[in-house]
């Protein structure tokens, strides 16, 4: 798993914070990961943006901006800050001490139903969310009354939620147990102290590879239909009033991340295996054509929109946000200034 990025909240094992009250302590000022980032050449010279981002293959275009430095160009340099938990990483995010940040689009949701001034301007990834059981559990209703680990707020708690609710189940009819970090659930599924896990690419595929007998329940398409998104770029509302300049070359590093990442593969893995996931080579591969990179996601606003109802279900949501959540100018008018690039680009939204 990657250096810089855990995706769970840090409510590990033996304690679940109730739902609002995790928003309170999150809003009051929890931990994240950043990047640091420039804008474009246009703009100011040498400026760092700070982020923050999770684990999965849904960053695999923000992360291939900060291997390469892709918007260096513009006069933007990425950087990270390292963070132990997600839940970190939304509050760094959510306080401002970040500007930008690549995370789970439910845990936007519900900075934005807070009051954090934040609005998705792109996408990180799609797919690539798995619930994922021991050996023999195959069926609904051998769940009942066993432990899901996953991370609280996360695509990867709504979707087993999702899952069991269309299986005639219910977060009632088994144990939640919420888990700091992705490197902590692994290693709890693996010891088998958790029996269910809702897992991100390439860990899912991972732990389908290494434990034997391992089942796949959800990879997410049977619930939600191919493309579904899982993570979106994010940036602070004043960043984006300050430095329009900035966050349109910092989508302009990741449409060109998410090029390198379609059309040189093996390259890609071999940079970011390692620094940035902590797996084998061949499980990465496995994985990496599971949660493939897409920044335009104009296409999926409909779904995440849509999604909130899930979000206000479990008590984390006031009120459905409305469209004003997600600004696409600046993808709009990074795509226009990488025409060549997005032309080549395998999944986007036009």
């Amino acid at each position: 798993m990657c250096q810089f990025c855990d995706r769970g909240f840090p409510n590990p094992s033996h304690m679940r914070l109730g739902r609002r009250s995790f928003l309170k302590t999150t809003a009051a000022g929890a931990l994240t990961i950043g990047l640091p980032f420039v804008p474009s050449a246009q703009a100011a010279e040498d400026t760092v943006f700070k982020g923050t981002h999770g684990t999965g293959f849904c960053n695999s275009a923000f992360f291939m901006t900060h291997a390469r430095q892709l918007a260096k160009q513009e006069g933007v340099t990425l950087q990270f800050v390292n963070t132990p938990t997600n839940a970190d990483q939304v509050t760094f995010f959510a306080t401002g001490q970040v500007d930008v940040s690549v995370l789970p689009y439910t845990s936007f949701l519900a900075l934005y139903d807070g009051g954090a001034p934040v609005r998705i301007v792109g996408g990180g990834g799609i797919q690539g969310c798995s619930v994922v059981a021991q050996p023999g559990l195959d069926t609904p209703a051998k769940l009942k009354g066993k432990t899901l680990g996953t991370f609280q707020l996360d695509t990867l708690e709504v979707l087993p939620y999702d899952w069991l609710k269309k299986n005639g189940l219910s977060f009632s009819d088994i144990n939640v147990r919420y888990l700091g970090s992705t490197p902590e659930q692994v290693e709890a599924f693996k010891a088998g102290a958790i029996d269910i896990a809702g897992v991100i690419e390439p860990y899912a595929s991972a732990l389908l590879q290494d434990v034997k007998g391992a089942v796949l329940l959800s990879d997410g398409i049977d619930v939600y239909g191919p493309e579904y998104s899982d993570c979106v770029l994010a940036a602070r509302t004043e960043v984006i009033e300050k430095n329009p300049d900035g966050i349109k070359a910092l989508i302009k590093g990741m449409l060109q991340g998410q090029y390198l990442f379609e059309s040189e593969r093996e390259e890609t893995l071999k940079q970011l295996v390692g620094p940035y996931y902590k797996l084998s080579l061949e499980n990465a591969r496995i994985g990496a054509s599971k949660q493939p990179p897409k920044v335009d996601q104009r296409a999926q606003e409909d779904f995440i929109l849509t999604r909130v109802e899930s979000v206000m279900e479990m008590g984390y949501l006031k009120k459905k946000p409305g469209k004003d959540a997600i600004d696409w100018s600046l993808l709009e008018a990074a795509i226009k200034e990488s025409s060549e690039v997005y032309g080549k680009l395998k999944y986007k939204s036009a």
